[in-house]
Order: structure tokens, then C-alpha cells, then sequence
């Protein structure tokens, strides 16, 4: 079996105001087979800077409903040391949803650069503040336009 390529996420939520509703758009991209969760964490810290880590399979936390039929499989592939890094970072009063995820969309491209003797150069995500100002940027030009 070929593995694509694993990346994770952290989603942070300001005043501890997570309520679970962003499940449904992560369930439409692993239903179409663009990603399929490997772990998911989720890092509380209260008001006063003490931070938790909680498991999504906590059946009595309604915020966690919406990730039950995506939790099957899970290779718990985050460490303890991943999720102490993610809780370090975090400011008070703020959570965090950390999602590892394979892209599934990539093992076919994968497959056929094998299979033609190609190999990956490099790969590189371009951070959310560069992609911020593109954004306004592009916004800026259209509404000049």
C-alpha cells in the first residue's frame, strides 16, 4: 500500500468557543477521498494557562459527535511531545483541534512518478500569513479592476 503524503493541522478556537461544527466540512474531504484522518487531538487551556489534551471518542462531549465515523483507523501517529508543543504555543483561554491527515489525492500521483523514475525534489506549504496578504492582494486588484 502506498501512503501519500502526512501533514497536520492546528485549528485554534479564541475563548475556548470550539463547538464541533467545523467536523462537517472535515467529514466531506475524507467522504471524497481527498484525506483520510490518521490522529486527531484536541488542547484546551483555560484562563489560567493549564492546558489539556482530550480524546475525540469522548462519547459524553457533544462538541466531539460530528468526528465519530472519522475516528476508525486512527494510528494515533501524534506524540506526546507533538501535542505539549501545540499546548505550549496556545494562549489562555484558547483550544485547538490538531489533525494529522494523509492526502489521499496524492498516492496515485505518488504511484506514477515511481513508477516513471521520478522522486520528489521538495514540498513545502506556504504559511497562512503569506497566503493571507495573496489574498488581499488579489481581493485589492479585482475590486481596481
Amino acid at each position: 500500500m502506498t501512503l501519500g503524503p502526512l501533514e497536520y493541522t492546528v485549528i485554534g478556537f479564541e475563548g475556548n468557543r470550539f463547538n464541533g461544527e467545523i467536523a462537517k466540512e472535515i467529514g466531506a474531504v475524507v467522504d471524497a477521498g481527498v484525506i483520510a484522518i490518521v490522529d486527531l487531538v484536541f488542547v484546551t487551556k483555560d484562563i489560567d494557562g493549564n492546558a489539556t489534551a482530550l480524546e475525540l471518542d469522548n462519547k459524553d462531549d457533544p462538541r466531539f459527535a460530528g468526528f465519530t465515523g472519522m475516528l476508525e483507523g486512527l494510528t494515533g501517529l501524534l506524540t506526546e511531545e507533538d501535542v505539549d508543543k501545540v499546548a505550549a504555543e496556545l494562549e489562555p483561554n484558547t483550544s485547538a483541534l490538531v489533525i494529522m491527515f494523509e492526502h489521499r489525492w496524492a498516492v496515485r500521483l505518488k504511484e506514477a512518478m515511481i513508477a516513471a523514475g521520478g522522486f520528489l525534489v521538495a514540498r513545502e506549504t506556504i504559511r497562512p500569513e503569506s497566503l493571507e496578504m495573496l489574498n488581499a492582494e488579489i481581493e485589492a486588484a479585482e475590486l481596481s479592476a
